[in-house]
């Protein structure tokens, strides 16, 4: 879910730091790229090894590497991150931090940030109870710094109180929330088919498609980033999916798509069938591969289940269907009729007229028809921004209705 989100984790020389790379770990599972930055200082209570075999980068400790003679840019550190989080946060820090002192490589970068920026601060009760902690606390959140309070327990001192670094899955869920805002999509269960599927011949042939799944896929992405559930049901396809936050289902024929959609649609809030399922199957499979001396004089073909139908008939109130239609004329009447005869509430348009879109291309061009009579056409771009365009489309005027 938090695929391609880049976080910079500054830990700072506090006892707290050991909780760090679970914090780490749990970022790392749901796909972030996490850079760790540290004070020299930290380094007294977590090593370098750790910091970087978890966070999969080197760990960023001083201006210069002398060993590979490099230069580590506070500027582009800055540049480079949508959320900064300062974890454990000491008193000296924070004091540097609220009076704009940038003796190290940490506080550099925080000076250049343009994204967000969350602390959290421990330290024992008395420090963080000092009148200068708490000047120092509203100075930084009068910066727009987002505080993430202390918890309440025992302190390293043995003395009980506030002051405890908050716990690692706490801050992790608050990071979360930030790095993905709060969306209808969140809980919601998105099913998308995506890819072509193989109509076996014999062992070795079949009848396909061009479609490589890509429009689907970036489907799910958009719709995984914006803290949904997604089920993909995936043809075959050259392309992978890597975001932990998708299931998929790999699927071969349409036979084998119909099942798999049609056991996880009652559970699913929004449906998008981009794949192109197949009309047709060869009636009978030849167990063995037909030779060339042999010949063939024809080939039985049988439909198969108009799964996109089916859905549309099964569909109760509440639940959202889409769907695609590729069309080579009459695209709008052709489509529009699709629309009803299926039951759909959205339908995208493709045309093999326009150049650089549809099948086979990383690019799209595509118009909305909505059951409502709205019409959007959406120029050519990647095919990662017409998902967006359509998750945004879904979400603004079909999940409100």
């Amino acid at each position: 879910m938090l695929k391609g989100k880049k976080i910079i984790l500054g830990i700072t020389g506090s006892i707290a730091a050991y909780k760090i790379p679970f914090l780490i770990r749990l970022l790392k599972k749901e796909g972030a790229e996490v850079q760790v930055v540290t004070t020299p200082f930290a380094l007294e209570f977590v090593t370098p090894l750790t910091l970087s075999a978890l966070s999969e980068n080197p760990v960023l400790i001083d201006f210069f590497d002398e060993e590979n003679g490099s230069w580590h840019s506070h500027i582009e550190l800055g540049l480079w991150a949508d959320l900064i989080l300062v974890a454990p946060l000491t008193a000296n820090t924070m004091a540097k931090m609220a009076t704009g002192i940038a003796d190290n490589l940490l506080l550099t970068v925080l000076l250049s940030a343009r994204c967000p920026v969350y602390f959290a601060p421990a330290m024992d009760l008395d420090m963080y109870r000092h009148a200068s902690t708490k000047s120092n606390l509203q100075t930084l959140q009068s910066f727009g710094y987002h505080l993430i309070e202390p918890a309440e327990g025992e302190l390293a001192s043995g003395l009980k109180g506030v002051g405890r670094l908050e716990e690692p899955e706490i801050i992790f869920s608050i990071i979360k929330e930030a790095l993905i805002p709060q969306s209808p999509f969140v809980k919601k269960r998105i099913l998308i088919s995506a890819g072509p599927t193989h109509e076996p011949i014999d062992p070795v042939r079949f009848i396909g498609n061009r479609s490589s799944g890509l429009m689907g896929i970036e489907l799910a992405k958009a719709f995984a980033a914006k803290g949904a559930d997604v089920n993909l049901v995936l043809g075959p396809s050259r392309y992978s999916v890597e975001d932990p936050s998708i299931i998929v289902s790999h699927v071969t024929t349409a036979a084998e798509m119909h099942k798999s959609i049609t056991s996880l649609y009652h559970d699913a809030d929004i449906t998008v069938m981009a794949a192109a399922v197949a009309d047709f199957t060869p009636k009978e499979i030849k167990k063995e591969k037909i030779k060339k001396e042999d010949g063939i004089e024809s080939i039985v073909l049988t439909q198969t289940t108009d799964i996109l139908k089916e859905l549309g008939a099964m569909k109760g109130r509440g639940r959202i269907l889409v769907g695609f239609a590729l069309e080579t004329e009459n695209e709008t009447q052709n489509a529009l009729k699709k629309l009803q005869d299926k039951n759909l509430d959205l339908i995208v348009l493709n045309s093999l007229k326009d150049k650089g879109a549809g099948f086979e291309h990383e690019t799209n061009k595509v118009t909305l028809l909505a059951h409502n009579g709205k019409k959007i056409q959406i120029p050519l771009k990647p095919k990662s921004e017409i998902a967006q365009d359509i998750v945004t489309y879904i979400e603004e005027h079909l999940i409100s209705e």
